[in-house]
């Protein structure tokens, strides 16, 4: 019996912390559909999934966190939301690219101190609005100017 009670214990605390890893993970997949959507100049659609990364940001289960994770995230989650937000807000495509630089600095932050993925995430840059963003591929697909300057850009990050 005291055995049952201990594997429950150790299952339902394994169970936690991927519940609490797999909101932050799914916050990076979530900001690469609105890079993506930036890439196919998609308002609506870079909006909607803004909106959904508030969403799954505002649900993340703090307490499961591991107190390293904490300590990272905590000081991101507004700045995090407040971008999202303003990108799910607008409906203007130059608007929605201007917020997703402060946007893509804050994850790269979070992206940074807390593994987000198990596959590497790239930093990339645009020399022409002097701006980042990441992605899970090193193909440069840039979401400032999509399909004007589509591959503008370079690879500046590895995060593994």
């Amino acid at each position: 019996m005291k055995s049952l009670i201990i594997a429950t214990t150790i299952l339902l605390a394994t169970f936690s912390a991927k519940a609490a890893n797999l909101s932050l993970s799914q916050l990076l997949s979530l900001y690469y559909d609105v890079k993506n959507a930036l890439v196919n100049s998609d308002a609506g659609t870079a909006g909607s999934k803004a909106a959904e990364f508030v969403k799954v940001l505002n649900t993340a289960d703090m307490n499961a966190l591991s107190a390293e994770e904490h300590k990272a995230f905590m000081p991101l989650s507004e700045k995090l939301a407040a971008d999202a937000a303003a990108i799910a807000k607008s409906t203007d495509l130059s608007a929605q690219r201007e917020k997703f630089k402060t946007f893509s600095n804050n994850i790269y932050t979070l992206a940074k101190a807390v593994k987000l993925s198990d596959t590497p995430v790239y930093q990339q840059y645009c020399p022409m609005q002097k701006s980042y963003w990441l992605s899970g591929d090193a193909a440069v697909k840039n979401p400032y100017y999509g399909k004007q300057m589509l591959t503008c850009g370079k690879v500046t990050d590895t995060i593994k």
